[in-house]
């Protein structure tokens, strides 16, 4: 049985006591190396030059740079190296950012020493570990945006529909987009059946709760 390779660990939080208890639980695994400490984002970045390490546990809320900010330089500039979030915080926006920067998993730091070890070998061999409550936020957030409404308006018809909010009747409208009023009605009649309305008002009233303007 071949001996598994020694996988080379930067550890990277504003609270030393946390980091203290991380590399004493590093000396448990034969396997795992401590190659260094970091309390913010911008020490992160200079250590992993130096380092050279194999995965860095990030925490994503740092002084500076936030944990996404620095997984997406540190994987920028270190490709081989893989960025494994260890965080309090499961926030989905925050889950989503460090996954969009970069990070090959997410952990919360309630995680069992066994269950992180894992997670360490796992990302040195380019596989993902998500908490079971990452998962969860994380499916939460896509059924949200899934549910979210579409009316598929082109930007013309956005247009329209931001000077109707305004009061413009279609004569107004057209003065104002250098086109002619038939084009007008054309595109007011588009916007109210993709919007699933009957008139100008329910369009009006349903564009202020869907915030449809254009930005």
């Amino acid at each position: 049985m071949s001996e598994r390779p020694t996988i080379r660990v930067l550890i990277v939080d504003d609270h030393a006591m946390l980091r203290r208890g991380l590399g004493f639980f590093l000396k448990g695994f034969d396997d795992l190396e401590l190659v260094g400490e970091a309390g913010s984002a911008k020490e992160a970045i200079e250590l992993c030059a130096e380092a050279e390490p194999d995965v860095v546990l990030m925490d994503m809320v740092l002084p500076g740079k936030d944990g996404a900010e620095a997984t997406r330089i540190i994987r920028e500039r270190r490709p081989d190296t893989q960025i494994l979030a260890l965080t309090s915080f499961q926030e989905e926006d925050l889950i989503e950012r460090a996954l969009q920067a970069g990070a090959i998993g997410y952990l919360l730091k309630s995680v069992g020493a066994d269950e992180l070890a894992e997670a360490i070998r796992g990302a040195h061999a380019g596989e993902s570990t998500l908490s079971a409550e990452a998962s969860e936020a994380l499916i939460r957030a896509t059924r949200e945006r899934a549910n979210e409404p579409d009316y598929s308006l082109t930007e013309r018809e956005l247009e329209v529909l931001s000077l109707m909010v305004d009061g413009l009747s279609n004569a107004d409208i057209a003065e104002r987009l250098v086109i002619s009023v038939n084009t007008v009605k054309f595109h007011v009649s588009s916007i109210l059946s993709k919007m699933g309305v009957d008139s100008r008002t329910e369009a009006v009233s349903l564009a202020w709760q869907e915030n449809l303007f254009p930005q």
